[in-house]
């Protein structure tokens, strides 16, 4: 019983617990962090990129996260109109409804879209009041879950290990993962991006022992729900710095094959201009994918990724 009683209590360590020391950075983020962690640095002002252009080769890919958002009757319209839209065949779609209506937008959503949670527990489930577990979601026809989302590491209180754990037992579950990762405003300030983004990373690396089914979310805290929105240059850099990192860390094989999409205030304005950028491969949408026609026009961006290339 002692025995358990410390597994448990390492298992949920990670939860309302403050990080005291962060691990030095790598050199890439040493040299880089100074020249492109600025909000808006002109591109004449910027020396040569210390990293290496390596654009991914997986498909495109939409997330819409409805958050704790909606109703039975307002899901039914959004639905609906996701059901009746004109979308790009060559894109992955997923969209993750609040828990509670999982079913109901399984049981009609077309199947060109698949089913994500917002959330799931660390391990297999029991007495954990309020939590859902990867093999309920799965058994419900749930394919994926967004783990790492900012609202979980500085709402709820997650930290990175305790992330990186959930992850890899979702993935054991055959749950794909939507992994994110992401800087607050005084992070990127203090030119710390990189850092912050690379040390969210390690806790995922140490944690997966296979990439094929994860997807990797860069969404800089500042940009979620305040209307502001990276700069596609900006997004483009830390996307170019995490494939980087992958190669560096894990494979030029992981590097290239997993795909890296930008979060943060994107909408059917500004989805093009992102959607050029090498390194984008798609999004993870939270507000606009609340409204079912700006939703198409972002997953059928992929048609100005197609223009860049």
């Amino acid at each position: 019983m002692a025995a358990t009683a410390s597994s448990l209590a390492s298992q949920f360590s990670g939860l309302r617990r403050e990080v005291l020391s962060r691990e030095a950075a790598p050199s890439t983020a040493l040299f880089l962090r100074s020249v492109h962690s600025r909000i808006r640095l002109p591109a004449s002002c910027r020396p040569p990129r210390g990293v290496v252009a390596m654009a991914g080769t997986g498909k495109f890919f939409v997330g819409g996260n409805w958050k704790c958002n909606g109703t039975r009757d307002s899901i039914t319209k959004l639905v609906a109109d996701l059901n009746d839209a004109k979308l790009e065949t060559d894109v992955d779609i997923v969209v993750a409804p609040p828990y509670i209506y999982i079913d109901q937008v399984k049981q009609s959503l077309t199947d060109r879209i698949e089913i994500s949670a917002q959330n799931s527990w660390i391990g297999k489930g029991g007495a954990f009041t309020g939590e859902i577990s990867a093999e309920q979601l799965v058994d419900i026809g749930c394919k994926w879950v967004i783990l790492g989302h900012s609202e979980r590491r500085h709402v709820i209180g997650e930290d990175d290990q305790f992330i990186g754990k959930k992850a890899a037992y979702a993935l054991s579950q055959n749950l794909k993962v939507i992994a994110c990762i992401g800087e607050k405003l005084e992070e990127r300030e203090a030119g710390k991006t990189f850092d912050v983004c690379f040390q969210q990373m390690k806790a995922f690396a140490d944690s997966i022992s296979n990439w094929t089914d994860v997807v990797i979310a860069y969404e800089p805290v500042w940009a979620i729900g305040t209307g502001k929105v990276a700069t596609p240059q900006q997004a483009q850099e830390v996307h170019l710095a995490v494939r980087d990192w992958l190669k560096k860390n894990v494979s030029a094989e992981v590097a290239s094959s997993t795909r890296i999409i930008y979060g943060g205030s994107v909408n059917g304005n500004n989805c093009s201009e992102l959607a050029k950028q090498e390194d984008i491969d798609g999004f993870l949408v939270g507000g606009a994918s609340l409204k079912g026609p700006e939703f198409a026009i972002i997953v059928n961006s992929v048609t100005s990724k197609k223009v860049a290339a």
